[in-house]
């Protein structure tokens, strides 16, 4: 591919009812997208909600979240997570210890001292981390289509129709180069056949989903972008035979002791609802929620419900 051919990490700073930032936290520079909350009753502070994005995405994927949940006096701040849009992309930094210290920095360098956090996906494994691991800054977790990591592996390691749906992707993600000339190449196709691939029928066949599938595309066409976006699947899977990953996955074993809402599509084939009900006890104040006519983006193909679901749990 030739440089050209390569979008500005700039490119992603879609305009709407937003604001773009720079934010500082862990040692790099995230790039945020902040909706304004209507203004709260005079002696009361604005929660902060902070939103991950999934494996291939962006901000772009929390536009719904955005701006519903400023509608309801929420501060929501979208986040391009370490190494993906217009957030710097260090080489290091994709294991599970550091990226939940990335979310435990953003929020005290967005000047808060604890969030809700909201995950889709690989980003929902970071909720989980930073909820463990600084569980002082989190107030609550939301997750869309994200088990807890101790509970997708023993699915994927017993459950022969989640391991057929989760491990093929996974274990081709561990090549080298050959990962990364696949999801760039033809401007990014990939990207739009893995999210057409996880979607409901009647979502794909929306100019909503042309238009994310677009602007998908570009975002990890975008220099560095899919080595990053791949550093965290290489990460979970080289991590399984070494100490920091034992570490961990040992430290991932203690329940969390936080308000939990797990959401998930009732038609998502790749991440399967008795996965999501696995692990009752590492989130014993866990509330679990189907989204109807939802594949794996829940919080994209239905995001009425998903949106008013997290305003529950903020409430």
């Amino acid at each position: 591919m030739s440089s050209k051919s390569q979008p500005d990490p700039s490119a992603v700073r879609y305009d709407g009812p937003w604001t773009h930032r720079d934010v500082r936290a862990n040692g790099i520079r995230f790039h945020v997208v902040e909706a304004a909350p209507e203004p709260a009753q005079p002696g009361t502070s604005t929660p902060l909600v902070l939103l991950l994005h999934g494996f291939g995405d962006f901000w772009w994927s929390w536009r719904h979240q955005l701006t519903g949940l400023a509608a309801r006096g929420y501060r929501a701040v979208a986040v391009d997570l370490r190494g993906y849009g217009d957030t710097d992309k260090p080489p290091r930094g994709y294991d599970g210890w550091t990226l939940a210290g990335d979310v435990a920095g953003l929020v005290r360098a967005l000047g808060h001292t604890e969030a809700t956090l909201v995950g889709h996906a690989e980003g929902g494994l970071v909720c989980w981390a930073t909820a463990v691991l600084h569980p002082r800054v989190v107030r609550s977790i939301a997750l869309i289509s994200s088990p807890h990591p101790v509970a997708l592996k023993r699915a994927v390691l017993r459950d022969d129709a989640q391991r057929s749906a989760w491990l093929p992707g996974f274990l081709r993600y561990q090549l080298p180069r050959l990962p990364e000339h696949r999801l760039t190449r033809d401007d990014g196709i990939d990207v739009e056949l893995l999210l057409r691939d996880r979607v409901s029928e009647r979502f794909s066949a929306t100019e909503e989903f042309a238009d994310t599938a677009r602007r998908m595309r570009t975002a990890i066409r975008i220099p560095g972008a899919a080595h990053c976006a791949l550093e965290y699947q290489r990460w979970a899977f080289r991590s399984q035979w070494r100490p920091d990953g034992r570490r961990f996955m040992s430290a991932m074993s203690e329940p969390v002791r936080v308000p939990t809402l797990a959401m998930y599509g009732d038609r998502d084939p790749y991440i399967l609802p008795s996965t999501i009900h696995r692990g009752r006890q590492l989130s014993p104040e866990r509330r679990l929620v189907e989204i109807p006519g939802a594949g794996h983006y829940a919080h994209q193909e239905n995001p009425e419900p998903v949106t008013a679901e997290i305003a529950k749990l903020l409430a």
